[in-house]
């Protein structure tokens, strides 16, 4: 694998925002008279963003009556406090040295709207330091569609098969297939409730960032 460039999933790959999604989850339902969900339930759900995060604490889908007004008072709670207890995944900082070192570049493929992923990158102090932020509405498209993974190899001016994607959702290995894009399943990552990365056929399953090195070397 001729890895030229690294791409991370920004949610459950490359930080632990489960926290803060989790906070405001549970200030809504509080909001409205009911028992806080435990981080465990909500962590399984954390990938999916506010649309799982919602179903799992709403019992709402997208297509249901009530389901939009829920979905804007989330992003107004989780905005308000956005880099509260989120952090960089363990090993993350270790690998992004190794990457750097090497003179390669890379860069965050989410489909986290833009005003919610560059504010928290900045406030991990990783926005400089990335190459590219794709965002989810930089783009006409979200994952599983490839476009946003395309835009990235094309920020960076790279062929889309020299650019490792690193994901923890079966959406991620989905756009990273339909891009032509290498793949490595983030087993540190949420991975969504009773996922098996191993059955995602990537490239790679890594149980720990560090992991990764290896295909950078």
């Amino acid at each position: 694998m001729a890895v030229r460039a690294v791409l991370f999933d920004l949610d459950g790959t490359f930080a632990d925002t489960a926290p803060d999604l989790g906070r405001a989850l549970n200030a809504m339902r509080t909001e409205r008279s009911l028992e806080p969900l435990s981080m465990a339930t909500m962590r399984a759900h954390a990938s999916s963003g506010a649309r799982g995060l919602i179903k799992v604490g709403f019992d709402l889908s997208p297509e249901n009556q009530g389901y939009e007004a829920l979905r804007e008072r989330f992003l107004q709670l989780y905005a308000e406090n956005l880099c509260v207890e989120t952090r960089l995944f363990e090993g993350i900082p270790e690998l992004l040295a190794k990457i750097e070192a090497r003179g390669l570049p890379w860069g965050i493929v989410t489909n986290k709207a833009k005003h919610l992923a560059e504010p928290l990158l900045e406030q991990l102090q990783m926005d400089r330091r990335a190459a590219c932020i794709v965002s989810g509405d930089s783009t006409p498209h979200l994952k599983p569609h490839p476009a946003s993974l395309l835009r990235a190899a094309e920020l960076l001016s790279l062929p889309p098969e020299s650019c490792l994607y690193v994901g923890d959702d079966l959406r991620d290995i989905q756009a990273a297939r339909a891009a032509g894009m290498p793949f490595a399943a983030a087993g540190w990552g949420y991975l969504g409730e009773g996922a098996d990365p191993h059955a995602w056929e990537a490239d790679t399953v890594a149980s720990d960032p560090r992991e990764i090195m290896d295909l950078v070397m």
